[in-house]
């Protein structure tokens, strides 16, 4: 198969893997009560950590990066940099709206991580210097993905990255509609904070 015949598959392969609800496969395996149930209603691991349980909140998110990445490098393997970016798109979408799950799903920072780790992994290191850097002087998770996926494009872009630029604005632009109710809570501020008691 041409690389390029090969685009489609790439995205449909990261669309399946990024619609693993890792969240929801685990609290249910761990017999808790239905994440879809609880707090905010998505299936990432900042709702798993409402259930109480932090193991199963750091495996969600582990679980969650890995699947991005393993899109982009399979993908990557077999059809090339335009593949693996198409693969990265497919599991964020995936990750936001699997179809398993009514297109219900995650508010993608797990997976946007992932990517980053897959097609150019110092930029998920300065992403997660930036989250880390905002969640310490704010306490608001969700502040910290925002800002973190804001400058995230620019990086790439800075230092040469156009096409992967390109991409992750438009991750960014997702990311950021995930978090318009978070956005308007933050405005209000209403937002909890990462530690608060809820």
């Amino acid at each position: 198969m041409s690389p390029e015949a090969f685009l489609p598959v790439a995205f449909i392969l990261g669309y399946l893997l990024g619609s693993i609800p890792f969240g929801l496969v685990l609290t249910k395996l761990a017999g808790t009560q239905d994440l879809r149930s609880i707090g905010s209603g998505n299936i990432g691991a900042t709702n798993v950590l409402r259930t109480g349980r932090k193991g199963l909140a750091a495996a969600t998110l582990i679980c969650d990066a890995l699947k991005g990445t393993l899109a982009v490098v399979i993908a990557g393997y077999f059809g090339g940099p335009n593949a693996a970016m198409l693969a990265a798109l497919g599991a964020f979408l995936g990750h936001l709206f699997p179809v398993w799950l009514e297109f219900k799903g995650g508010k993608g920072v797990a997976v946007y991580i992932g990517v980053l780790i897959g097609l150019f992994w110092p930029a998920a290191v300065v992403f997660c210097l930036l989250w880390a850097a905002t969640a310490a002087t704010s306490r608001y998770s969700s502040l910290s993905a925002l800002v973190a996926s804001f400058v995230t494009p620019i990086f790439l872009w800075w230092f040469g990255h156009p096409a992967l630029a390109s991409l992750f604005a438009v991750l960014t632009l997702l990311l950021f509609y995930m978090h318009r109710e978070n956005i308007k809570r933050l405005q209000a501020g209403t937002e909890g904070r990462i530690g608060a008691k809820t």
